[in-house]
């Protein structure tokens, strides 16, 4: 077999980043945009000992999964891996992965998965959910300024005037911006040359209050003009906040350290619902908030849950971010401990809490795994108030993709909470660390995954561990 071959593959299965995977003369291919159930003509692009990477050339007898995208541009863009398989296979393939992780990676026994893994949360419909845009601002051939999205695996950007997944009002916004640009000779951003100023432009949108916020990351520390791109902005209805963000490094890292509001409010207004708890959230540029916010209702409702609070728990919520699980908990705990590394976010978080006249919540700055020892050894000065913070009822983390530090880990299991919910946006970071936390004495009870990225591959999980009985720790021993 030789680079450039075409061959023919029956796609049997698909990888965790969507890719479709078949066999040929003993070896398994690996293939971008084909699905499940394909029939198709590749051609080899790399080689391996026992595996390879193909290029689909052409689909002889389409998937039964298949659909046919609702955007042209989904197999060049790569932000919608798998737009072209239909929603009820797309939940199949996520459930399908979490479960391979949880048992390959995390060590756990298949059928304990089977039993305590249940039935995905789907979305109603999985376009137009993302209250959250990042485009970058470039030149396309002709030297027209455009505004999209980076093809995948590339800085090349692939001109797109309304991305499906994102609100409408996305559409004006760019216009807007792209017409202020054009009429007063203002440049975008080359990465080649660290010339030009406009980067990028970022857009929020409240989907409760419908409040949009518009954010210019620029590599300056002003705009010319900047009085007609407001004009033009707030046209658009729902406009509340506009920003400039200098970003002056030469790097990947969209946001700069300094934002700076040059009308309306520095923030939108955005609530987050469940059962009888309501929580406002005002949201800066900077701030984390999940990107889907029904399905972020969805997945909050599942950790407080798990959570099993009654009113009197204590708890600590690390990773806390601007404290939007923080206070979800607060309403249902006795008392809350956030923990966040980012100090504007922590900012953030009291903001909020006074915003909702929450009293049982503190805050406080650093990484979780530092902060945490620092009461240890304030408890063993005599100060017995400490008590409930070292060994509080639940912890609930929800770290970046790259999951719980290790010294957050161990800290978790020093505290000995009865209860962990773990919420995470990547099931293999996920996999690892609750087989760390399950060989320190917890038994995995409940798992769910929550669809917050309908046409990508990524899918949010829900876990709840329970510190083992002595009968079954002394059965692990």
């Amino acid at each position: 077999m030789r680079k450039n071959e075409v061959i023919e593959l029956t796609i049997v299965d698909m990888g965790t980043n969507g890719e479709g995977i078949g066999r040929y003369d003993g070896m398994t291919f690996f293939v971008k945009d084909a699905l499940i159930g394909d029939t198709i003509l590749a051609k080899v692009m790399k080689l391996k000992k026992n595996y390879g990477y193909a290029r689909l050339e052409e689909i002889t007898d389409a998937s039964p999964y298949r659909i046919a995208p609702r955007c042209a541009l989904h197999r060049r863009c790569g932000g919608c891996q798998i737009q072209a398989l239909d929603y009820p296979a797309e939940l199949s393939f996520k459930e399908k992965k979490i479960r391979n992780h949880l048992i390959h990676l995390g060590g756990f026994d298949a059928e304990l998965i089977d039993r305590i893994l249940e039935p995905i949360v789907g979305m109603d419909e999985p376009f137009r959910y993302r209250n959250k845009a990042q485009f970058p601002i470039g030149k396309d051939k002709e030297g027209n300024i455009v505004a999209g999205f980076y093809a995948s695996g590339t800085h090349c950007i692939i001109p797109v005037s309304d991305c499906l997944l994102g609100v409408p009002q996305n559409k004006e916004v760019l216009q807007a911006v792209l017409s202020y640009m054009n009429e007063n000779g203002v440049e975008p951003y080359d990465e080649t040359t660290g010339k030009g100023l406009v980067r990028h432009v970022l857009i929020r949108c409240g989907f409760s209050t419908k409040e949009i916020m518009v954010c210019l990351v620029i590599n300056g520390k002003d705009l010319p003009e900047r009085e007609a791109l407001c004009r033009k902005l707030r046209c658009i209805d729902g406009m509340t906040s506009i920003s400039l963000n200098c970003n002056q490094n030469n790097t990947n890292v969209i946001l700069g350290a300094k934002t700076e509001t040059i009308w309306g409010k520095s923030y939108i207004t955005d609530y987050l619902c469940y059962d009888d708890t309501s929580v406002a959230y005002h949201i800066s540029p900077q701030s984390f908030y999940q990107v889907n916010s029904g399905q972020a209702e969805k997945l909050y409702g599942l950790a407080l849950e798990y959570a099993g609070l009654t009113g009197k728990e204590t708890v600590w919520d690390l990773y806390c971010g601007i404290g939007t699980i923080s206070l979800f908990l607060a309403g249902k705990a006795g008392k809350v401990y956030g923990v966040e590394i980012v100090p504007q976010a922590v900012e953030d978080a009291k903001n909020n809490a006074r915003l909702n006249n929450i009293t049982n919540v503190e805050f406080y700055t650093g990484k979780a795994e530092e902060v945490l020892p620092k009461f240890y050894s304030m408890k063993s000065g005599g100060d017995a108030s400490l008590e409930g913070m070292l060994h509080p009822d639940v912890i609930v983390v929800d770290p970046p993709r790259k999951g719980c530090d290790e010294k957050c880990l161990e800290t978790m299991l020093k505290m000995q909470p009865k209860r962990i919910v773990y919420v995470s946006c990547d099931s293999a970071t996920l996999a690892r660390d609750l087989k760390a936390l399950c060989g320190g004495g917890y038994e995995l009870k409940r798992a769910r995954g929550v669809d917050q990225f309908g046409n990508t591959v990524h899918v949010e999980v829900a876990c709840c561990l329970q510190k083992a009985s002595k009968a079954n720790r002394e059965i692990r021993l």
